[in-house]
């Protein structure tokens, strides 16, 4: 009994995707709605099956993920560095601080034209737009978790004649850690978003965007539905493997466990 208790929880989050693939199937079924418009599910895994044994799905999917990849590693990289030097420079923060908080304000979308200038409609372009979304919340969150370290902690540290060094690595960055990783995870997130941003306003190249634009201009909505499907669970893939990242890393909190 105390078994079956346990592991309810972990069913409860089905019960809605159930209840509307049964209504979406219901609704084809019954022809409540047209199907040239909402396509029935056995029309979409049909789709799908096919995307797959062609090898059309993977290759888009490998296409978007090395994009995505790509643009988080830069983004993030750049964001932990720029976060960093606001948070441990007050001098740096009153030069450039203002600078940054007044361009994270500016919607990702309004950086397309430039964006497009500078690097034209190809890859480059693609990277760089999931660069810019990764950048943001990863610097804002390093500068915030470094910002936030307590000041007694730094005195004590001062007083037991750690130097600098030795109070960022064992004193900012542990203290910190918590939200880097919540930088980290929110551009994990953007990252994907931006991705299949890129594919729509950037030049055609194999892609998951890709795949839901021709369908698309075919009007095969079988094949935009199995694109979509394929987008959410990857997006969902991305965020647990974040947080299990995420609680692995930040386990000595709870003391190890």
């Amino acid at each position: 009994m105390f078994e079956a208790t346990r592991k309810w929880p972990d069913l409860r989050g089905w019960v809605v995707p159930a209840a509307l693939l049964a209504l979406w199937w219901l609704a084809t079924a019954q022809e409540w709605v047209d199907t040239r418009l909402v396509a029935s599910p056995t029309a979409v895994l049909e789709a799908a099956w096919q995307a797959a044994v062609s090898g059309e799905l993977w290759q888009g999917l490998a296409a978007s993920l090395g994009r995505n990849l790509s643009g988080f590693a830069l983004g993030g990289l750049a964001g932990l560095a720029f976060g960093g030097l606001l948070g441990l420079s007050r001098l740096a923060e009153r030069l450039v601080g203002p600078t940054f908080h007044a361009f994270k304000q500016i919607a990702l979308f309004a950086w397309i034209p430039l964006l497009s200038a500078w690097f034209g409609f190809g890859e480059p372009a693609k990277v760089a737009f999931i660069a810019l979304a990764v950048f943001y919340p990863v610097a804002l969150n390093s500068f915030e978790g470094i910002r936030s370290t307590r000041r007694e902690l730094l005195e004590v540290a001062r007083v037991l004649g750690l130097t600098p060094t030795q109070r960022l690595l064992r004193l900012v960055l542990p203290s910190a850690a918590p939200a880097i990783f919540t930088g980290l995870h929110l551009g994990l997130i953007y990252a994907w978003l931006a991705t299949l941003g890129a594919e729509y306003f950037f030049s055609a190249a194999p892609g998951i965007g890709n795949t839901m634009i021709d369908g698309r201009e075919h009007f095969d909505m079988d094949q935009v539905i199995y694109g979509l499907l394929v987008v959410g669970a990857v997006g969902l893939v991305l965020n647990r493997l974040a947080a299990r990242i995420e609680a692995r890393a930040l386990a000595w909190r709870d003391g190890g466990r």
